[in-house]
């Protein structure tokens, strides 16, 4: 298939720029694949579409504030810098601009938030294929706790802030289930959960399990090759404890439905699944799976996602779930998605929620 295939037009004023009042107040576009039926409804209106015996499985990976500013220690010049994975203590991979400025030996001061620098230096050590490099921090015992004071959340560039620090953002792009740190953006469709709606769901009889997928390039990274099969996606680190592959595991033979909460959500579930048979066997590795069009699923039998951006890995995972095995759920899903631009619906990390069933 072609990338230019999962191309829309959305008007930029259905680009999220703010979360909903409140978590559970987004709206919720259910799309039955079974005839192609759209419902509009709200988010609290999900634990209506579930059952007992049901399986909610959630990403519980926490965003760190993995975007930072620094000063070029011999020109003053000024480098933003974006924390990607971790090699080991004070020693990341990371994206930087302008790259052109930061060559093997650059030395970098991280600023404050009053962009003045600081006493923690950064020394680019290696750079890759791709443009990254890699960068050896000194002056702290571990850059992830300077990042919690340094740092700014990784907002999507198409949010736009004019204080990058604010508390607000820290909050609302960051699940109310967050655990283990480590992604570079929100797995977004966990966004939309409270407590509240959690114990609503669980006093259904909905089992509720965990996995964990730090959420990275992989994710995010655009398809610049024309057709898909050329593409290559970037490995992303996932963990699957032995409890959530338990649950899983009984629910699919005893044939009740396990519903994803997010395109992550899948990639672990089904990565995992591809290796072993399709059975889940607990452990941690790192995927690089790529879902698109036809891709039969071996685990997930309804997912919950948000509205990804056009010619996106994300939108094309959808479209492999709308018509499993099948080419035809590309039209599907870009169908919903032009009723949603109708009906206004908001679009992309901040916006509303896509349930199919």
């Amino acid at each position: 298939m072609r990338t230019v295939d999962f191309d829309f037009t959305l008007p930029p004023g259905l680009i999220a720029q703010q979360p909903a009042a409140q978590r559970d107040l987004s709206r919720l576009l259910t799309l039955h694949r079974s005839n192609g039926s759209i419902e509009h409804r709200t988010f609290l209106d999900l634990p209506g579409f579930l059952k007992a015996g049901d399986v909610l499985v959630l990403n519980n990976s926490r965003v760190i504030p993995a975007r930072l500013r620094g000063i070029n220690a011999k020109t003053g010049g000024q480098f933003e810098i974006l924390l990607v994975e971790e090699n080991a203590t004070n020693d990341w991979w990371v994206m930087i601009r302008p790259g052109k400025r930061a060559q093997v030996g650059t030395q970098i001061l991280l600023a404050n938030p009053q962009h003045q620098p600081t006493s923690i230096r950064a020394t680019v050590i290696q750079m890759n294929e791709a443009g990254h490099r890699r960068l050896r921090f000194e002056g702290t015992p571990d850059i992830l706790e300077t990042a919690n004071t340094l740092g700014e959340i990784p907002l999507p560039p198409y949010i736009t802030r004019d204080n990058p620090h604010l508390a607000f953002d820290r909050e609302r792009y960051q699940t109310v289930f967050a655990q283990p740190a480590g992604s570079i953006a929100a797995p977004t469709a966990g966004l939309h959960f409270t407590e509240a709606v959690i114990d609503q769901i669980r006093s259904l009889g909905v089992k509720i399990c965990h996995v964990t997928l730090h959420v990275g390039l992989g994710t995010f990274a655009p398809v610049k090759a024309e057709t898909l099969d050329a593409h290559q996606m970037h490995e992303e680190r996932y963990e699957l404890s032995e409890e959530t592959a338990r649950i899983v595991n009984e629910a699919r033979l005893a044939g009740r439905r396990v519903i994803a909460v997010g395109t992550t959500s899948v990639r672990v579930l089904e990565s995992v699944a591809a290796n072993n048979d399709g059975a889940l066997i607990a452990g941690s590795g790192r995927t690089r799976i790529f879902i698109y069009p036809p891709f039969h699923f071996k685990i997930v039998s309804a997912l919950l996602t948000n509205f990804h951006l056009p010619r996106s890995t994300l939108l094309m995972l959808v479209s492999a779930f709308a018509a499993p095995g099948e080419t035809r759920g590309r039209e599907m899903v870009l169908a919903a998605y032009a009723e949603a631009i109708r009906e206004r619906y908001r679009f992309f990390s901040y916006g509303d929620a896509m349930l199919i069933l």
